[in-house]
């Protein structure tokens, strides 16, 4: 049933996705909007979204008329924009920036739980089982948790540099998983 292998790639795989070190920057800039993040919070919300994707999307995708395998190949192609995004420095996917929502939009949805976590999630589906994700989930779950109690902590210590080269280091994985999942569910 679990698969340590199949956990650490999907852990690693959602982490690159989540980028929740890459979004340093922005976080601390709603911090200084808010006031305050409800880390607890804004992690049961994402929480909550990625778990009810993992369980319901394909019932979804099934009531849409679309396979899983099909389905990663699209996911596949959001992943690469997103690895692309994180290397080059731009931004296609734009995101609401609506301080007043508080801790659930926008950091759970969409920074979080955003398009490309969704997608990823099901993209796993095609290749992994589906209590692997789950305990992947909930590893991300924790460090997002985590970063966001700490986020001033952080941000002293890896400057802006550190967090420049931490994005770029993940944009390069997230191009590499997304050929993995591509090639994996094409040629089905």
């Amino acid at each position: 049933m679990f698969n340590f292998g199949q956990i650490l790639t999907i852990t690693f795989t959602l982490f690159a996705v989540i980028d929740i070190l890459g979004s340093i920057p922005i976080l601390v800039s709603l911090k200084e909007k808010l006031g305050h993040i409800d880390a607890g919070k804004a992690t049961l919300a994402s929480g909550v979204l990625m778990i009810l994707f993992l369980l319901a999307g394909e019932p979804f995708l099934r009531l849409m008329s679309v396979d899983v395998h099909s389905f990663a190949v699209a996911g596949s192609i959001v992943i690469f924009v997103i690895g692309l995004e994180m290397i080059l420095g731009i931004e296609l996917f734009k995101s609401e920036k609506d301080a007043k929502a508080g801790s659930i939009v926008p950091i759970a949805f969409p920074l979080v739980a955003g398009s490309g976590t969704l997608t990823t999630i099901m993209s796993l589906k095609a290749n992994f089982d589906e209590a692997n994700i789950l305990a992947g989930i909930v590893l991300n779950l924790t460090l997002v948790y985590i970063v966001l109690r700490s986020l001033s902590y952080i941000e002293r210590l890896l400057g802006k540099a550190g967090l420049m080269v931490i994005r770029k280091f993940f944009g390069v994985i997230l191009l590499a998983i997304a050929v993995k999942i591509f090639k994996a569910n094409i040629n089905l």
